[in-house]
């Protein structure tokens, strides 16, 4: 058998090792082109498929060799460190969605709404409650209905309005600490939260001015006031922005997280949310959900079983053919920084899921970046930023299916190609990546 060194020695370069991507990509967009329906096959069952086509590959390796590539890459520190991150997420996400922190948040920032510029407004709550939220899956369907509703009273199209609610929950999914987005994309390259969110902070914040700018001047003349009681309690909001500031202050992710759990618990049973008995499963029901086809416990299988196809793909040269393939096609630091964009953006368009798209592609982006000198800051933003941008424009990811259905269910039909043209966020979040690379990418 061969030694476990944990360090990996470079192959030689293979297009034949990607064929275990190429089995998940098959499987997983061939189920969702024949049966019209992305989600058909779960992904941890695709992923499952890869990586027995990866054990077959390579008959040199013994199967216990094989094993151990296996066992190492799925044991490393980063991934297992980020499937923990993962599960105190989740608990966090349960603990606060049982203490009424939600509804309190969504009904706070509807109360706030400015009623002169209701447009923009809708774009500003989708981003405030999806930062708090950390899922723009959950954000949309909070808010799909409402937005539908400021619609018919003031006459703005049903796609305009749920285009700037999906871009506000974009803006959130990308930048929020307890995204799994955001702790998948700093794991995988090795940064803290804080370093990632202000160095993607400074490309979202001039996408996130002009589209409220655009939308507007699109919305000029609308006027809408909410119907019916907005009761929140801003102690329930308290544990969202509470972990918002300690995440931003530099504290360990494990503390920011636990600490907010204890606090979603303490306010629930303080006002009488969550009763004592029931603590323990309101920690639960976040790891089963988190707003998204996609739950905690699905996304931290996933990691750790692509790690190991990650690990094969690796020894059998996949990735170096990959590697070779972006230093022919790019020069220098700036190069690469668009190599990573693509790369990203590539996955993500065959994946339909941002995370699961961050977990196959960040140990790719990381040789890239540090073969070429890019800052795991960088890449992290980088990798999160284009896989954000195309998950909120695809229309068959579960975001625009979602705010589609949203729109039905309040007796609107909006199909997800009418939303297509309205989502000004992501195309602009894409246009000042692309920017800021071509502009500053040779600087750090």
């Amino acid at each position: 058998m061969e030694e476990n060194t944990g360090a990996w020695q470079p192959v030689e370069p293979k297009l034949s090792g990607l064929l275990p991507v190429g089995v998940f990509l098959v499987l997983f967009i061939g189920s969702g082109v024949i049966l019209q329906d992305f989600y058909s096959i779960p992904a941890i069952v695709a992923f499952v498929c890869a990586l027995a086509v990866a054990f077959v590959q390579n008959p040199k390796r013994s199967f216990d060799e094989k094993l151990e590539s296996v066992a190492r890459s799925m044991g490393d520190s980063n991934v297992m460190i980020m499937c923990l991150v993962f599960v105190l997420a989740g608990a966090f996400t349960g603990s606060i969605q049982s203490a009424g922190g939600v509804d309190s948040t969504v009904n706070f920032a509807l109360s706030i709404l400015p009623t002169g510029i209701v447009l923009p407004g809708l774009f500003l709550i989708a981003c405030f409650i999806s930062l708090s939220m950390g899922t723009s899956v959950g954000t949309i369907a909070a808010l799909a209905p409402i937005a539908i509703g400021v619609a018919d009273k003031t006459g703005l199209a049903g796609a305009l309005c749920l285009g700037a609610i999906v871009g506000g929950a974009m803006f959130g999914d990308n930048l929020s600490i307890i995204s799994d987005t955001t702790i998948a994309a700093t794991r995988t390259q090795g940064c803290e939260m804080a370093d990632k969110f202000k160095e993607n902070f400074k490309i979202a914040l001039p996408a996130a001015i002009v589209t409220f700018i655009v939308l507007l001047v699109m919305g000029l003349g609308s006027d809408y006031n909410l119907e019916g009681p907005l009761d929140y309690n801003l102690w329930q909001v308290l544990p969202y922005v509470a972990v918002l500031v300690a995440a931003l202050a530099g504290v360990n992710v494990f503390l920011v997280l636990i600490g907010g759990t204890v606090l979603s618990i303490i306010v629930g049973v303080a006002l009488g949310t969550i009763a004592p008995d029931m603590i323990f499963i309101a920690i639960g029901t976040g790891l089963e959900g988190n707003g998204g086809i996609v739950n905690m416990y699905d996304i931290t299988v996933i990691s750790i079983v692509c790690a190991g196809i990650i690990g094969l793909v690796r020894d059998n040269g996949g990735i170096e053919w990959i590697l070779r393939g972006i230093n022919g096609l790019v020069k220098g630091k700036r190069g690469a920084q668009f190599g990573i964009a693509g790369l990203a953006s590539l996955v993500d368009v065959s994946t339909a899921n941002n995370t699961v798209a961050i977990v196959v592609a960040g140990p790719i982006v990381k040789q890239i970046s540090e073969e070429h000198g890019i800052s795991p800051r960088r890449a992290a933003s980088l990798v999160d930023i284009f896989t954000s941008v195309w998950q909120g424009i695809i229309p068959y990811g579960a975001q625009i299916l979602y705010a589609s259905a949203g729109a039905a269910a309040v007796g609107m039909a909006v199909s997800p190609f009418e939303i297509i043209p309205f989502l000004f966020y992501p195309y602009l979040l894409a246009a000042c990546a692309l920017v800021y690379i071509a502009v500053w990418g040779g600087k750090e």
